[in-house]
């Protein structure tokens, strides 16, 4: 069972790949936390090295049941160690489906770079061709992730 939500695909702070001037991190704090999220279980080698940054709103999402959640990972020296959560899920582009995770840095342990509770973060394989502005669609597991609605 799955629940599509529309999103447009916008420009985050590019500290997950790196590709930010201000980012503190040359390599991007997705290739430093990726060896450290596979000795915890969770194989994120195939997917590109930054995250999807995905305006659901009017939409915000809770995570309630992950399919990972790690607790006090110390990736980095410059701070103390975050809680990360994980759900599957897919990105539909252009008619195509990638495989993809929800990546969900918990606020509580995130010390910057935070984001509007409408933005989801993704991490994903490679998608031929996207950009900042595109119209997309993620595709959620339910059980693990509620969308919610203020608008209502």
């Amino acid at each position: 069972m799955t629940q599509k939500i529309n999103g447009k695909l916008i420009q985050g702070h590019q500290v997950a790949s790196g590709k930010g001037a201000n980012s503190p991190y040359a390599q991007g704090t997705i290739s430093t936390q990726i060896p450290l999220f596979q000795e915890l279980g969770l194989d994120l080698s195939p997917y590109f090295r930054g995250t999807l940054n995905v305006d659901i709103s009017p939409y915000t999402y809770h995570m309630k049941t992950p399919q990972f959640t790690f607790r006090k990972v110390n990736w980095t020296i410059s701070h103390p160690p975050e809680d990360f959560s994980f759900s599957q899920c897919l990105i539909i582009y252009n008619d195509d489906s990638y495989d993809g995770w929800v990546y969900y840095p918990h606020p509580e342990t995130k010390i910057r770079h935070f984001h509007n509770p409408s933005i989801v973060e993704v991490i994903a394989i490679p998608i031929p061709k996207i950009k900042y502005g595109d119209l997309l669609q993620v595709s959620i597991n339910p059980i693990e992730i509620d969308i919610l609605d203020f608008t209502a």
